[in-house]
């Protein structure tokens, strides 16, 4: 599958860019990332016009960057103010600017033509809400972004691949319910389960003792943003009549899916809650057993690009149940690709 061009990607959690240059490579894309002075983010190609050089490999003067190989200086639009050895600037002596977001803490880049909208872009507005507290990371898959997609569309694997952290066997005993929002392109796919085990990973994080009502309920905005509300509460504990949600604890678990070629993908994650706000243990905790879990996906992942490499032409998989809103998501993917 070639990639959904004309899409918003995160290409970096807000606190990456800096005054530094950053390079990260989006659907195929080399960019490098900084900061102005006036604290306005920026996005380049990474490649000077002149022989290929990389500006993320470069140094600032000001806000602008001098290529370290021979010079040429670029300003924040991309276009060349300065080459060496003459007056006159080249008239094509520009690289590509791409257009950028910043919203939720994360960094979005416009990697298709013209100018996106950027009220399309879907919130997670948790993440730096004052009543939330967010741990986060960022791992990298030798693996296409669609088996990410798989993965986190279909949460039946937690049981298999995740035991003895978020992973209990009622996960992949309760059905699922699927709602596709064609016109909006969202997906929505729902577990809710009963009077069932409480993992390590909210026992230890939340403090609640044995069984537990626990929700998981998936919004996915593809291309990239994945968001999973998270539900956990001593089993019999309902939401009051307004919503309101005193006894329970919530989890946002935000993933942010970026291609970076056509085989690898940028996989940030992040988990904001809304409990043991002070407690940096929790904080700890958290952010060292989702990565794990982030790993463990990693290494599964990354073995089925190796495995998707060798297999015939032509081959069939065989889908279930729990693939409804995966396969959802390839029929969306395959209809922004295209555009």
């Amino acid at each position: 599958m070639v990639f959904a061009r004309n899409q918003w990607y995160v290409a970096a959690y807000s606190q990456e860019v800096g005054d530094g240059l950053l390079a990260r490579t989006v659907c195929g894309e080399p960019l490098v990332l900084y900061r102005t002075r006036a604290g306005e983010a920026v996005a380049l190609t990474d490649r000077c016009v002149h022989r290929r050089f990389p500006l993320s490999e470069s140094n600032r003067d000001g806000d602008d960057i001098v290529c370290g190989y021979h010079g040429f200086t670029y300003a924040p639009d991309g276009v060349c103010v300065a080459v060496p050895g003459q007056t006159r600037v080249p008239r094509t002596a520009r690289v590509p600017a791409f257009q950028i977001v910043e919203q939720d803490s994360l960094v979005w880049v416009w990697i298709g033509e013209g100018e996106g909208d950027a009220k399309a872009i879907p919130r997670a507005p948790w993440l730096d809400s004052p009543g939330y507290v967010t741990v986060r990371g960022m791992e990298h898959l030798d693996a296409r972004y669609e088996l990410l997609v798989d993965n986190l569309l279909d949460l039946s694997h937690e049981t298999y691949l995740h035991a003895g952290y978020i992973g209990t066997p009622e996960v992949a005993q309760t059905p699922i319910t699927t709602e596709v929002d064609e016109d909006a392109g969202v997906i929505y796919v729902s577990r809710r389960m009963k009077d069932v085990e409480c993992p390590s990973f909210y026992r230890e994080s939340t403090g609640i003792e044995g069984r537990i009502d626990r929700w998981q309920d998936i919004e996915y905005h593809p291309p990239c943003l994945y968001l999973l509300h998270s539900r956990i509460a001593p089993t019999g504990i309902e939401p009051g009549p307004d919503g309101d949600d005193p006894r329970a604890c919530h989890a946002e678990i935000v993933y942010a899916i970026t291609p970076e070629t056509e085989t690898t993908t940028h996989d940030f994650w992040m988990v904001a809650r809304d409990f043991a706000l002070d407690d940096e243990g929790v904080s700890e905790f958290l952010a060292e057993s989702n990565r794990t879990v982030v790993l463990q996906d990693v290494e599964a992942l990354n073995t089925l690009e190796k495995v998707i490499a060798t297999e015939p032409e032509g081959y069939q998989e065989l889908s279930i149940n729990i693939d409804t809103g995966g396969l959802a998501a390839r029929r969306i993917l395959q209809r922004q690709t295209a555009r």
